[in-house]
């Protein structure tokens, strides 16, 4: 199984559209989102990931087919994180053969920083997921900002201590 990970392409934007509405669908179990007049569930603004610098949309593949996407920006809410991975998604089919592993594994080595990985509390299963990739250090925010366990991964290079 080859997976490949990268920065999505301007021209790849709508594939990450439709993806993020599987993503959403998914999602609906545990935020209760209906669908909008036009049968979508929508997202808010797709396009920032593509205009802002300090936001990034990568896809992932799976022997050249589409199996799902990482949206990653700098907004954090702990101090001393500097960037943020904001949703992550794999498709069904893939899910239990370590493509999630390995993309989000790749992703953060993409940009070293201090990660913060922020999961609803009504998802274990994401929490579980994120445990194995950032360990069991977890925060957990119960604020205005964010409900939840809050994982970090500094994978920012330090010169060694001599």
């Amino acid at each position: 199984m080859h997976i490949e990970v990268r920065q999505a392409e301007y021209s790849e934007r709508i594939i990450v559209r439709h993806m993020m509405e599987l993503y959403q669908h998914d999602f609906s179990e545990f935020d209760g989102t209906d669908l909008d007049e036009h049968a979508q569930y929508g997202y808010y603004d797709l396009d920032c990931f593509w205009i802002n610098p300090a936001y990034a949309a990568h896809v992932i593949k799976v022997d050249g087919k589409w199996a799902g996407f990482a949206l990653v920006n700098d907004e954090t809410y702990l101090p001393g994180s500097t960037r943020a991975m904001l949703e992550f998604f794999v498709l069904r089919k893939y899910r239990k053969h370590g493509v999630g592993r390995h993309a989000a594994q790749a992703i953060l080595a993409m940009t070293p920083a201090s990660w913060e990985i922020r999961v609803i509390a009504q998802n274990p299963a994401a929490a579980t997921f994120w445990q194995t990739i950032a360990g069991p250090a977890v925060t957990t925010l119960d604020n205005d900002q964010w409900q939840g366990p809050v994982f970090t991964v500094d994978n920012v290079p330090r010169p060694d201590a001599a």
